[in-house]
């Protein structure tokens, strides 16, 4: 299959080229800013669908609205229509289509030219209204707020808000690439118009405050429930902000006698992460919870896990080594301990299913001994 993309460098461009280059069974040909629109008539060549995304939302004059959407518009269907073949199109348009405003009006009048087209050439015709995307690649001070935020955010540069309260309706990049690849391989009914699901609404205050706690994750280690949802969407996008140089960032290390302790990760419902080491014959833990649960997983060298009922005295032992990967949990109600019992140093995971409360941390110190 052959398709045409117009804006094929924008942010919608970009992202859809990305998607369809995965693809072995898709060809792209690319009409972008500086290409004249005589050019239309040969990228068509042998086209099967084109998604028409170029367009003009930030002019330094009106009169591009015409221009960039309009013209543009009408001229690719008569470019289609020249070609006597009845070619898809997929339209981006906008929610101010139905506004009575210079980008509006340009873009309900884009919209008018391809129902006319669809009729006179039989063509099939989709047309998304689209409200706000957002997503990686989205130009700050130009595409949408949230790229002006994630930018200046990552930066440490101030981002200015004029309504806090101000609502914005958002669609995901990757949700509006989704629906534009599905119109292509027939998956979805594509009516005169389409909306993208899901959509978020979000206030600019509380888009900000998002925004600076992932900043903020990296000194406090909290991360927020970056796995689902408008959260996951802004957290994504949010790090393809990140400078290079600003790819990594240090966690504190605790460093004894023993080994070292670093705690890599905190969740606000769903524990923290955390790695250890320990020297040879080195013994940490010797303590029991009432609640705290916690995953162990030795990843080098070679432990001996002891455990010991705090009120029956059973005990149990066992031995794990970062040869075979093995989760070892602790039990409420058992007191624990782990030794390297390796010749070289052990390095070994952690995950505990709260955040450490140092005013009630449920770890009380006791010495499970041996099994004699």
């Amino acid at each position: 299959m052959k398709v045409l993309i117009t804006g094929a460098n924008g942010f919608l461009g970009k992202n859809l080229v990305a998607h369809l280059a995965e693809r072995k069974d898709v060809e792209i040909q690319k009409f972008i800013r500086n290409d004249s629109i005589e050019s239309l008539k040969g990228l068509l060549s042998g086209v099967d669908f084109v998604f028409h995304l170029a367009g003009v939302n930030r002019p330094q004059s009106p009169t591009e609205f015409v221009s960039g959407n309009t013209t543009l518009t009408k001229s690719l269907c008569e470019a289609i229509t020249a070609t006597g073949r009845q070619i898809p199109v997929l339209y981006t348009s906008s929610i101010q289509a139905d506004h009575d405003n210079p980008y509006g009006v340009s873009k309900k009048e884009a919209e008018n030219a391809l129902m006319e087209f669809a009729l006179s050439n039989g063509s099939a015709v989709h047309v998304f209204r689209l409200p706000n995307v957002f997503g990686k690649w989205a130009r700050p001070d130009y595409n949408s707020a949230v790229a002006t935020f994630c930018h200046n955010i990552a930066r440490g540069l101030p981002i200015n808000i004029n309504d806090p309260e101000a609502p914005i309706n958002l669609v995901y990049i990757d949700d509006v690439i989704d629906h534009f690849v599905s119109i292509l391989d027939g998956k979805l009914e594509g009516k005169p118009s389409i909306s993208i699901k899901p959509q978020y609404s979000i206030t600019v205050g509380e888009l900000a405050a998002q925004l600076e706690s992932f900043r903020g994750s990296r000194q406090s280690l909290v991360i927020d429930a970056v796995g689902l949802g408008l959260t996951r969407a802004l957290y994504s996008t949010y790090l393809s902000y990140l400078p290079p140089e600003s790819f990594t960032y240090a966690v504190p290390k605790h460093d004894d006698e023993r080994g070292v302790f670093v705690e890599m990760l905190k969740t606000k419902d769903s524990g923290q992460f955390s790695f250890f080491t320990a020297h040879p014959g080195v013994t940490r833990g010797g303590h029991y919870h009432h609640s705290k649960t916690e995953k162990f997983l030795v990843v080098k060298g070679s432990a001996c896990f002891r455990f010991r009922h705090i009120v029956t005295d059973e005990f149990y032992e066992l031995f794990t080594s970062g040869d075979e990967p093995v989760i070892v949990e602790t039990v409420p109600g058992w007191t624990h301990d782990i030794t390297n019992v390796g010749d070289d140093e052990m390095v070994v995971m952690l995950w505990a299913n709260e955040i450490f409360n140092r005013e009630r941390p449920d770890t009380y110190a006791r010495l499970v001994g041996t099994g004699a």
